[in-house]
């Protein structure tokens, strides 16, 4: 494992409509969502003449997504619920600006994965990835995705269902799950210096250096502190930034990424826009207006140290 990440970029669509009854946020799961394939099969192709499936007509944001860097989620997965809510501040009552707080699944689960923290547990996300991405089914998620809310037309997939045996499943979350984080590098004099700078305008308000493991079965993972870089709750970062909504995410919230490997990046944000770690700062607003503008404001060494240190990640 080189990078643990891809050049993939999905297709995202959901529907928000606040103040009205019932939940704000419909992921149109009856019509598809909240992911709609970009392209198809052959026999698909063959059988309903489309190229891609169609995103439905009552989505109000459609949003692209990159792969994210999954080597360490095993980790991830296993820093306690506590410890995450440990870090909300929804009202932000410390008066820093920064007010993070949980997403939960449908079932009022915790969430910590996918870019707005709605899935709770690291099987569920690898589980949800090789359905809704790869159209692979397994014991958990056993039936086919739909074509815009439509069963697959007969014969287009013809592979028995579930297609990966539950042994099979289970070797893939263990291979998953054990991809160690990479190592830091080396701190040179400039990246200390970035370290200090990256703290002084405010950035570990959302990028929470450290996060500690609890228990777990397996002692790779058991009461180790991971340098992960994010305390998994969802931000406001701007109407600029807002996409999708998702759970109890607004189109505007998002998970704090792990930067656990953004070196290995070279692409930036949920989507791609930004290409470089400078502009991928320069897009933060919301809640991370502060820190932005602490960090434009930093003499241009100091922003080239801040950038260096991030490099090591």
């Amino acid at each position: 494992m080189s990078g643990g990440t891809g050049d993939e970029v999905e297709r995202h669509a959901t529907a928000f409509h606040p103040g009205g009854p019932g939940r704000p946020c419909d992921e149109l799961a009856a019509e598809g969502g909240p992911v709609f394939q970009k392209r198809v099969t052959p026999a698909l192709h063959a059988a309903l003449n489309i190229d891609s499936e169609p995103v439905s007509p009552h989505a109000t944001a459609i949003a692209a997504r990159t792969t994210p860097v999954i080597l360490g989620f095993g980790l991830l997965d296993a820093v306690p619920d506590s410890v995450i809510l440990s870090y909300a501040d929804p009202d932000d009552r410390n008066g820093d600006g920064i007010s993070g707080r949980p997403n939960r699944f449908f079932d009022g689960r915790l969430g910590r994965f996918g870019r707005k923290a709605l899935v709770p547990t690291l099987r569920e996300f690898n589980e949800g990835a090789l359905s809704a991405e790869m159209g692979i089914t397994s014991p958990a998620v056993p039936n086919e995705e739909t074509v815009g809310g439509r069963p697959l037309p007969a014969g287009t997939d013809p592979a028995p269902d579930p297609e990966l045996s539950q042994e099979a499943t289970d070797q893939l979350d263990a291979f998953v799950r054990l991809l160690a984080p990479p190592a830091a590098q080396r701190l040179t004099s400039e990246a200390r210096r970035g370290r200090e700078a990256f703290a002084r305008v405010g950035c570990p308000g959302c990028h929470v250096p450290a996060l500690r493991t609890g228990d777990s079965p397996i002692a790779a993972l058991r009461h180790r502190e991971v340098a992960d870089y994010t305390g998994l709750l969802l931000h406001d970062m701007g109407p600029q930034l807002a996409d999708i909504c998702l759970g109890l995410a607004t189109p505007s919230e998002f998970r704090t990424e792990p930067l656990m490997g953004v070196r290995l990046k070279s692409e930036f944000l949920h989507d791609a826009r930004a290409k470089t770690l400078e502009q991928a700062i320069e897009l933060h607003a919301g809640e991370a207006a502060g820190p932005r503008d602490r960090f434009l404001g930093l003499p241009a060494g100091d922003r080239a140290a801040l950038v260096a240190f991030l490099k090591t990640q």
